[in-house]
């Protein structure tokens, strides 16, 4: 038994057919098949659709009556799979929600949107910059990045890249308090903090073997991590830093890694979204973007 809508379809093109062989051809089946298909049709609807000689067919009155109405509804069912083009242009117009860190956002994804801008001029960012975890479905949020983990399986994601963090400072502090050797003794020397709100902690520096440290009477306290690390290129203390925000300044000399015998645990950075249904072509735009811009980051 065939599917009627696969029924119908045959039937149109034998209808604009010289035979069953000819309509097969164009449908990539077999002349066999076309032949059950309209004899399964004429069962149905208890009329005859072609007149059959052994070289050629010809439809009947009540075979283009049915073929006429078929068309149309053949192509209408059709037409519901396939996006016209005025559709697809009016999905690249409006407004995208993204949810960045501060200090990833300001460094990074901010002046990378530039050129996103100019490729897709009507698409409109709405970029929010915040530290906390902001939730995409309760906040109608079309696209985060965050390092980390990812809480559960309501979001397709994409890990960009391997973040590695350095504890830092610069020659001039060294030269003036020494240099740490080891994470016991980090608590001697001056060091910077970064204040967790929604732990009412400072966010620890961590190592591999699940060690880690917190600072228990840091010099300079912040809840901005660009700030942090600002203060630290200033001299006024220690820090545990991202590579993306560190490794110019290693390279250049203008920062020192300390704890060189201490590695710290890798942090993913992961680009995602909801899984609410279709995808507006827009948000998918700016998701592949961000994953080719982002992807290239130096971590």
């Amino acid at each position: 038994m065939h599917n009627k809508l696969e029924m119908m379809r045959i039937f149109c093109v034998a209808a604009e057919s010289r035979n069953f062989k000819e309509a097969a051809t164009q449908l990539g089946i077999s002349p066999q098949a076309v032949t059950r298909a309209i004899k399964e049709l004429e069962e149905q609807r208890g009329e005859i659709l072609f007149y059959r000689s052994t070289r050629q067919i010809k439809i009947t009155a009540d075979g283009e009556r049915l073929a006429k109405q078929a068309r149309f509804a053949v192509g209408s069912i059709d037409a519901l799979f396939v996006k016209d083009t005025k559709e697809k242009r009016d999905e690249m117009h409006g407004t995208v929600r993204l949810t960045v860190s501060s200090v990833l956002g300001r460094k990074l994804v901010v002046p990378a949107l530039a050129e996103f801008a100019t490729r897709y001029p009507d698409i409109v960012v709405d970029c929010v910059l915040t530290d906390s975890h902001s939730d995409v479905i309760d906040e109608r949020i079309d696209i985060g990045i965050r390092f980390g983990f990812l809480p559960d399986n309501r979001y397709v994601a994409r890990e960009l890249a391997k973040v590695n963090f350095y504890s830092v400072g610069t020659p001039e502090l060294i030269d003036k308090v020494g240099m740490p050797k080891k994470i016991i003794d980090l608590d001697k020397y001056p060091l910077t903090a970064l204040f967790d709100h929604k732990t009412g902690r400072y966010w620890p520096w961590t190592f591999t073997e699940s060690r880690s440290f917190t600072p228990s009477k840091p010099r300079f306290i912040t809840d901005d991590l660009e700030a942090e690390f600002q203060a630290i290129l200033a001299g006024v203390g220690f820090g545990h830093m991202p590579g993306f925000l560190v490794l110019p300044w290693l390279r250049s000399g203008k920062l020192i890694q300390i704890l060189h015998e201490e590695t710290s645990p890798v942090w993913r950075l992961y680009l995602y979204r909801p899984q609410r249904g279709p995808t507006p072509l827009r948000i998918r735009a700016l998701f592949d973007y961000l994953a080719e811009v982002l992807g290239r980051i130096e971590t």
